[in-house]
């Protein structure tokens, strides 16, 4: 099987083309790495360079890059508004195909004591390569860029990197190496140059400060074009997508007075993320991606053409999952039926969202449908993850009853085992139960703007979102008469009598809404 990885180096020169080629051309002299993309940014004076190949290729291409960055760009002389800590900025290492993450973190440890090893710059790890917490956040490393961590090396022990001497290169800086999942750079500009309100709106979406999850943002000051900008890192696209980023923004900006003027995508974007945002903005019914073209002609490429649901018998949908559930085996099992069916509570509210949007009849609820289908979106992924969880949970509840028990220590050690893995077993139903009864919550909201023609269909949702909540706290109870752990035993009880609680008060419809 093929191993892919992509790296998008950032290098610290976005006004000199010269350069940047200069750059690429000694990346891709490299057997098997291919450059697919290029940008330039004046403003932030950095360039963003895309490769993809075999790991060991592109790591080789990363470090070329590093060293003729070094021979180009002086950081004592630049200037941008992008923070910056080096020359070559910052080198992640994304796994495609074939590629773990772990694969990613050994190869940018590898390629940052190369770097020390090869042209003496001092090296940070970050993201999943980290060697201490704090140095998670990209933001922390590069916190007071070149000058801030310049003076900071010299008497700070915290600021010391994480390879190499505890200075600076004199022109290079440093360099920050890291592993991480797809990151979506998406910036949103505005019809204002008051970099303030940028600020403002960064804090208020950004997830440290309490805004969306997976988003870090900044404002960045565009002098060139006379516009301040909202500049964007999504590191979970798909969790939270480029259009909810947008909207929030936009939301944001109304309250100083000002709105967005565009958007742009640095660097390449899964298309998978501009699928969903047609979705959203278009409010495209029943979309697949199975319409796209590129993605009917792969699938057939591959001898797997794809078919969209209503193009196809649905019965063969359900089939694996019906004959897995039937096999004499224990997994899967109760736990993930019953994930399953909260899952379908979930699919099935997004349906009633999306085709209500598009009534004329609810127009005036359109954004709150989105809301409900955004959330809805979620919830059923959340939901879909717990149905191998829970079959893995319970596993790892019978690899522990196969250790030996041989002698005290052993049958202490699978002991232990047993309990650790049995409490693990009982939260992931319970994990799924709370997520049941709180989608209740969010069919019922929804039922409130949803059109007369889907009640029907929220009925059914809740039916099942009921069935799935019982089920799950059914699979927890079960474990939990297993647990010697007093105090946990009756926290959890507690938390079922509360959920249960809730089951009861919970209408199937919502009278007098239609």
């Amino acid at each position: 099987m093929k191993r892919l990885i992509e790296c998008v180096p950032n290098f610290s020169e976005g006004r000199d083309a010269a350069k940047v080629d200069a750059l690429i051309h000694v990346m891709s002299k490299v057997p098997g790495v291919y450059v697919l993309d290029r940008e330039m940014d004046a403003d932030h004076n950095r360039c963003v360079i895309t490769l993809a190949g075999e790991p060991d290729a592109v790591g080789e291409a990363a470090i070329l890059g590093a060293g003729k960055a070094l021979e180009l760009i002086d950081m004592n002389k630049h200037t941008g508004a992008h923070p910056r800590v080096g020359a070559t900025d910052v080198i992640p290492f994304i796994p495609v195909d074939g590629v773990t993450i772990e694969d990613c973190v050994a190869l940018a440890r590898r390629v940052g004591n190369e770097i020390w090893k090869r042209y003496r710059i001092p090296v940070f790890f970050y993201e999943a390569a980290a060697a201490r917490p704090d140095r998670v956040n990209l933001e922390n490393v590069r916190r007071g860029q070149y000058e801030g961590l310049r003076e900071e090396m010299k008497k700070n022990h915290e600021r010391q990197p994480d390879v190499g001497e505890p200075k600076l290169h004199p022109t290079a800086g440093v360099t920050v190496v890291g592993a991480r999942k797809f990151l979506v750079a998406y910036n949103v500009n505005l019809n204002t140059p008051d970099i303030s309100i940028a600020n403002k709106i960064a804090r208020a979406i950004r997830f440290s400060n309490g805004g969306l999850r997976y988003v870090k943002s900044m404002g960045v000051e565009l002098k060139a074009r006379n516009l301040a900008q909202v500049s964007i890192n999504l590191t979970d696209y798909e969790q939270t997508p480029m259009h909810r980023a947008y909207e929030m923004v936009k939301r944001e900006a109304e309250r100083y007075g000002a709105m967005p003027v565009g958007s742009e995508i640095v660097g390449l974007v899964p298309k998978k993320a501009i699928e969903m945002a047609a979705d959203y903005f278009l409010q495209l019914e029943n979309f697949s991606p199975a319409q796209v073209f590129e993605n009917k002609l792969a699938a057939a490429l591959a001898g797997t053409p794809l078919q969209a649901p209503q193009e196809g018998n649905l019965a063969k949908l359900a089939r694996p999952f019906l004959d897995a559930v039937a096999e004499p085996t224990a997994t899967p099992g109760g736990g993930s039926v019953s994930a399953f069916a909260a899952a379908l509570a979930a699919a099935l509210g997004q349906m009633v969202a999306g085709l209500s949007r598009k009534k004329k009849s609810q127009v005036a609820h359109v954004d709150e449908l989105s809301e409900h289908l955004d959330a809805l979106r979620k919830e059923a992924d959340a939901l879909t993850e717990a149905i191998d969880r829970d079959a893995s949970s319970f596993n790892e509840v019978m690899a522990a009853f196969k250790l030996p028990q041989g002698d005290a220590q052993e049958t202490h050690q699978r002991e232990d085992s047993i309990q650790k893995a049995t409490r693990g077993a009982a939260e992931v139903p319970l994990t799924v139960a709370e997520r049941a009864v709180a989608l209740l919550e969010r069919l019922k909201q929804l039922e409130a703007v949803a059109a007369a023609s889907m009640k029907s269909d929220l009925q059914v949702a809740r039916l099942i979102a009921v069935a799935g909540a019982q089920g799950a706290l059914a699979n927890v109870e079960i474990n939990l008469d297993s647990l010697k752990d007093a105090e946990y035993v009756k926290t959890a009880r507690a938390k079922i009598a509360a959920l249960r609680g809730k089951l009861v008060e919970a209408p199937l419809v919502q009278s007098g809404a239609y």
